[in-house]
């Protein structure tokens, strides 16, 4: 897989540029506080700035973060109507649906069946976080014999996903409470969200509390220390605000769940673009080892390096297996 298959050239830039547009329009003037390390808490040191926002760095578990923050309602408003994140709900979506199904949603649903099998031999009934245009459910629907319940508050979207017969909550999960739920065993399943998310860790203790004993949590998020993501560092596409606040790692983001309550079954990377984002953003690296290797390496090497990025923790993409004991 390319990162042009699922992110045509063209369209992600235009994204890119209003979502830095919305930056300074949303952002600029609004209130700010200080926060800690979304992970374990620690005060960070200053990285770099990036669109008007600040990120630093946390020493003592290398969780990259904004800091200061908007505070919460100046994202409420932003994500409601902002130019980028209606271009990203609607037009990108649209022309990238057909390429996302197949590259991504297909092998992600027969993933995450995967990992039912390997972590309980229970039956579980799929509640999506932020189900977006319900492609990922879509795809589920073969591997559940359960109906999937979706939680999606933005209203086109939940609307999308109705009219393709699932049952939608329309709230963020922070409001969803235990009656709004039924009794069966659950997996609840959110991709690229984490990253997104004001406060991580209020998120997950509201997540945690209409969650049953014995529930599985799996999530996908980006890593902060992964290759490109170190590489490029501000110049990253990756570290985009003002939707990416959040870069948490293997390590963090154990020490995160765990703080909160959750058993963390497994952290992998299984990100397969890493080399791929790097060689289509070489202008930007200045590293001389890297620019050599991304010139004359052949597909073949390239591959190779690719996989035991992966391998050995350090892709960006991170995909997380917890559970409520």
């Amino acid at each position: 897989m390319n990162e042009s298959e699922i992110r045509p050239k063209k369209i992600f830039e235009e994204y890119l540029g209003l979502a830095k547009k919305d930056a300074k329009d949303y952002f600029f003037d609004s209130e700010k506080e200080e926060v800690g390390c979304p992970a374990c808490n620690q005060k960070g040191v200053y990285a770099f700035t990036k669109d008007y926002f600040e990120y630093c760095d946390c020493l003592n578990c290398w969780t990259l973060f904004v800091n200061p923050r908007p505070v919460a309602s100046s994202f409420n408003e932003y994500y409601k109507d902002s130019p980028s994140s209606v271009f990203w709900a609607t037009t990108f979506y649209k022309k990238t649906e057909s390429a996302r199904r197949e590259k991504i949603w297909k092998p992600k649903a027969k993933l995450i069946n995967q990992k039912l099998k390997q972590f309980s031999s229970h039956s579980f009934q799929i509640v999506d976080v932020g189900g977006g245009y319900g492609i990922f459910a879509e795809e589920m629907q073969q591997y559940s014999s359960k109906p999937i319940l979706i939680i999606e508050p933005a209203e086109h979207l939940a609307k999308v996903c109705e009219e393709k017969g699932f049952h939608v909550t329309k709230k963020f999960l922070e409001d969803v409470s235990i009656d709004d739920l039924n009794s069966n065993r659950k997996c609840f399943v959110s991709f690229e969200l984490f990253e997104h998310l004001h406060s991580p860790e209020l998120f997950l203790k509201n997540l945690f509390s209409i969650m049953n004993s014995g529930d599985l949590f799996i999530f996908t998020t980006l890593s902060g220390l992964g290759l490109d993501i170190q590489i490029l560092r501000e110049k990253s596409p990756s570290v985009s605000p003002p939707h990416h606040l959040n870069f948490l790692n293997p390590k963090s983001v154990q020490i995160l769940l765990e703080n909160v309550g959750f058993v963390c079954e497994e952290v992998s990377t299984p990100g397969k673009l890493d080399i791929d984002i790097l060689n289509n953003n070489i202008d930007q690296i200045e590293s001389s080892f890297w620019k050599n290797f991304l010139l004359t390496s052949s597909n073949d090497e390239k591959e190779k390096w690719q996989t035991l990025i992966s391998d050995s923790g350090r892709s960006s993409h991170m995909m997380i297996v917890c559970r409520k004991a």
